[in-house]
């Protein structure tokens, strides 16, 4: 609901609450327009407690001063809400002092102008102090307390989370560098060693062993390949080297369709765009590997096929490497050289297809992010995930509304206790005065407390100082006492017909 929505129908209720008191009053009649007023007060004091807070718990002081119980009953509500709206523990209770001593002072007027004893006047003051002031502003300053801790609670959620995933991503980062090291320590110098002697041995069994010179020849070519595997892996762990320099670019890819072309394959490249020289890396590294996997498996299967290897640079990379069908078998191929490229690709959040063409053939096509969002470090099965949003105040709903429910109930009881009570007392406490009662009544000898703490106030009579309460047994006729303001002495009887 609205918040100003509700603010105007709690305004309403207590306007209204407070308006009973004009056809049932509690305590000695008041003028019509102090009730009104005194309505309008309370009313009013709902939407300044949002606004205004520290105001509208000093301005309920006044309605101690009338004779409106129904009016101040509902200002509990008000000091509630606005206790919790003040931060300042100090401010808040400074006006509950202030409110407090205008309360007494207000309520001390009403009790020397109605003629009370000092006992009432403690009595009545102590109950409105302590469950109309006192008790709803300590229940709204906890509940008030309440919310800025819980969001102080939610930042440090936030910031744990968060550091949780960035230690853990560096974590990663610290091991997979270090596996880049070992490797490139252990294995590198070994390859090299490898391709070096087996360069060496192709020399000799050239001049020596002619029929080694092929099995020779695949040796050293295994091992260069073994070589250049390990780069691309050691610069998906992070430790790029200098074959990444131009990975991927025109140039690069110019050189890949020239070996292929010397090697005998049919093949021309057409590239529309931008040249990829200042692209990110690792878009380069995927562009290279998806051109160069696409040639090799062109060598393997369909060596006698035109292909065409076709980059465009646009808001993305799209890569295609096709060729048509080969006069050759087809050999059987395990595919994993397609699945690692589907595995890169999807890593930086592009996408992979590699079909047969309605034409026959193979075409392979990777459409490639011109700008990468997952992170360098991160791989497909060890992705660093995104920290989980921060615990709120509703995720311990149970515990929450049981607290606040509880503070904020025993907050309104007495407000709505009180309510309820005085609309019982206004509506059921006056009783029908019988004959033989009124008989009894004496002028300058009966007071009026004697018949107000059986009888009531009743009904203000359009006489001065003169009160009418309904027959008993006769419903169409009134018995009308008049008192003396200063003594409260009875000055006048008299039976009238509604």
């Amino acid at each position: 609901m609205n918040v100003k929505v509700r603010d105007g129908l709690w305004a309403a209720a207590a306007f209204l609450v407070a308006l009973v008191t004009l056809v049932a009053p509690l305590g000695r009649p008041a003028p019509v327009w102090l009730v009104v007023l005194s309505a309008v007060w309370a009313a009013a004091l709902v939407p300044l407690s949002a606004h205004r807070p520290g105001w509208a718990i000093v301005l309920t002081g006044p309605l101690n001063g009338v004779s409106n119980l129904l009016a101040l009953a509902p200002t509990s509500l008000v000091i509630f809400r606005s206790a919790r709206s003040i931060r300042s523990q100090g401010r808040l209770w400074t006006l509950v002092g202030v409110t407090a001593a205008l309360q007494a002072a207000f309520g001390g007027l009403h009790s020397w102008l109605a003629g009370d004893g000092l006992a009432e006047y403690l009595v009545g003051t102590l109950f409105s102090v302590v469950f109309l002031l006192v008790f709803p502003a300590v229940s709204g300053a906890l509940i008030g307390r309440r919310k800025p801790l819980t969001q102080v609670l939610m930042e440090r959620n936030d910031y744990l989370e968060h550091a949780r995933a960035l230690t853990a991503s560096t974590a990663r980062s610290a091991t997979r560098a270090h596996i880049a090291s070992e490797m490139h320590d252990m294995l590198s110098h070994r390859l090299r060693q490898l391709t070096a002697h087996a360069g060496a041995l192709e020399r000799s069994a050239a001049e020596q062993a002619p029929e080694l010179r092929e099995q020779v020849e695949l040796i050293r070519k295994t091992s260069a390949v073994a070589m250049e595997e390990l780069r691309e892996i050691l610069g998906v762990l992070g430790a790029s080297g200098e074959h990444d320099e131009d990975a991927g670019t025109r140039a690069d890819v110019e050189r890949l369709v020239a070996a292929s072309s010397a090697a005998g394959l049919t093949v021309h490249l057409e590239w529309s765009g931008d040249d990829l020289a200042n692209a990110d890396a690792r878009l380069r590294r995927a562009v290279h590997r998806v051109v160069r996997e696409a040639l090799t498996n062109v060598h393997k299967h369909a060596p006698s096929a035109r292909a065409r290897v076709s980059v465009a640079v646009a808001d993305r990379v799209r890569v295609e490497v096709v060729n048509g069908p080969s006069a050759a078998p087809r050999g059987a191929g395990t595919r994993r050289g397609l699945i690692g490229l589907e595995e890169r690709v999807e890593l930086i959040g592009g996408s992979f297809l590699a079909e047969v063409p309605a034409g026959q053939g193979f075409r392979v096509t990777a459409n490639l992010p011109l700008h990468p969002v997952v992170p360098e470090e991160t791989g497909a099965a060890n992705a660093v995930a995104e920290a989980p949003p921060p615990i709120t105040a509703e995720v311990l709903t149970v515990p929450r509304a049981v607290g606040s429910g509880c503070l904020a109930t025993l907050s309104v009881v007495p407000a709505l206790g009180t309510v309820f009570v005085l609309l019982l007392v206004a509506v059921f406490g006056r009783d029908d005065m019988p004959r033989a009662e009124y008989d009894r009544f004496q002028t300058a000898v009966t007071h009026e407390q004697e018949i107000t703490e059986t009888y009531g106030f009743g009904v203000l009579s359009d006489n001065a100082g003169c009160y009418r309460y309904p027959v008993k047994d006769s419903p169409d006729r009134d018995f009308e006492l008049c008192f003396d303001r200063d003594n409260g002495l009875m000055t006048a009887k008299r039976e009238l017909t509604r």
